[in-house]
């Protein structure tokens, strides 16, 4: 079996979905494994380094996916990229679906059987497989680090012969795999944390890790939490209690950090323009959901500004900014999930389309859309594909009746 890595072409992407490590042990598998010239380069993985550990180098994309039987990435391919793939291929990434829902019917009409990572079941067996906490525990990292560097202050409390510097204040909005490792990366470096989070059975496990979990009102979100953890949806009196609680409180915050994605949806606004133009000069905020268009109301997209004072750093692909550590996780998440489904005695990836992992991140199999939240976008891309052809096929006919 042949599992091909591609390089990256999407701009800003610095991750490779293979570290030498993980191409070690799939040739440890039996598979043969070819890496396209410079993948990791930005990961700082060298052409030596994968040969050194039974890779074949490619020179271009074609050669690395020709007769692959498997093709990993980082993120979805694109049109060019596609063309190269063989009819048949199985595709493992970050595909993305629901950003881009007609790619769906490429893969199909590729006969491309593509496996979005992204949409990895949250079950323990898939846990070491599960590819966003690995990425979105470092932007959680990350996002403590930038905001350091832009402020203008220490982070910890500092006594010195001079006099005291009070330590910063940081608040972290979100308490999911990210806003988590912000909370525990800010304690390290001496800030005072506070968070908070639409889930109350968060309150534990922020206040674990030495923050406080601030609300406007503990017992209505405790009687609005279903018997899985899950939040109902709040009245309308809360979230206005809420909304002015958490002007107040950032209004007093040295760093604000935002964390809130809805798969499928714009991220909602958490910070409005009001709730900034109210914080101190000098304060930072760092919007880890810029790409989803936001929870900040001002953040432009892959940018860092500044407005009356203070800083707001959008930055897009946060984890790419730790391309090492991002591609080497990533790599061990594709392998662990490759390798859960190895056959050993045929030495190849056996794909068991009944596991609930599989059903899970499906998007095609053999030319059809078979993941259910995608069905519909799929089938209309198809159906105005047809219709394009249709009309194409016509014109050439009266073209041809012409002559």
């Amino acid at each position: 079996m042949k599992i091909a890595v591609l390089k990256e072409t999407r701009a800003g992407e610095t991750r490779v979905a293979a570290s030498p490590e993980s191409v070690k042990k799939f040739t440890a598998l039996g598979a043969s494994v070819a890496v396209q010239t410079g993948a990791g380069a930005d990961a700082q993985f060298s052409d030596e380094d994968y040969k050194g550990a039974g890779a074949e180098i490619s020179p271009s994309a074609a050669d690395a996916a020709q007769n692959a039987d498997l093709i990993i990435k980082v993120q979805r391919p694109t049109t060019d990229e596609l063309r190269v793939f063989p009819k048949g291929a199985r595709l493992a990434a970050i595909l993305s679906p629901y950003n881009d829902p007609d790619s769906i019917s490429a893969y199909a009409r590729l006969g491309v059987d593509a496996f979005a990572l992204d949409l990895m079941p949250r079950i323990t067996r898939a846990q070491s497989m599960d590819v966003l906490s690995s990425q979105s525990n470092l932007a959680g990292y990350k996002a403590v680090i930038d905001a350091g560097a832009y402020f203008g202050r220490a982070m910890p409390l500092m006594m010195t012969a001079a006099g005291t510097i009070a330590p910063a204040k940081v608040f972290v909005m979100g308490a999911g795999v990210a806003g988590l490792q912000a909370i525990a990366t800010a304690r390290r470096l001496g800030a005072v944390v506070s968070a908070t989070d639409v889930r109350f059975a968060a309150k534990e496990q922020v206040e674990s890790l030495g923050a406080s979990f601030v609300t406007v009102d503990e017992d209505a979100m405790r009687d609005a939490e279903t018997e899985g953890g899950y939040a109902k949806e709040m009245s309308e009196d809360f979230q206005h209690r809420q909304r002015e609680f958490v002007a107040e409180h950032i209004a007093k915050q040295d760093i604000v950090i935002t964390t809130a994605l809805i798969p499928g949806r714009p991220a909602p606004t958490l910070v409005t323009s009001e709730m900034v133009q109210a914080m101190k000069p000098g304060s930072i905020i760092v919007d880890l959901a810029a790409e989803q268009g936001g929870n900040v109301e001002l953040t432009r997209p892959g940018e860092a500004i500044e407005i009356g004072g203070v800083t707001i750093l959008g930055f897009n692909n946060v984890p790419g900014r730790l391309a090492a550590d991002a591609s080497s996780l990533l790599a061990r998440n594709i392998y662990n999930f490759v390798s859960a489904f190895w056959d050993k005695e045929r030495t190849e990836f056996a794909v068991d389309w009944e596991d609930d992992i599989f059903k899970g991140i499906g998007l095609t199999r053999e030319g059809k859309s078979i993941h259910p939240n995608f069905k519909d976008a799929a089938a209309t891309a198809a159906d105005e594909e047809a219709e394009t052809t249709s009309d194409s096929d016509e014109d050439e006919n009266q073209s041809s009746g012409s002559q």
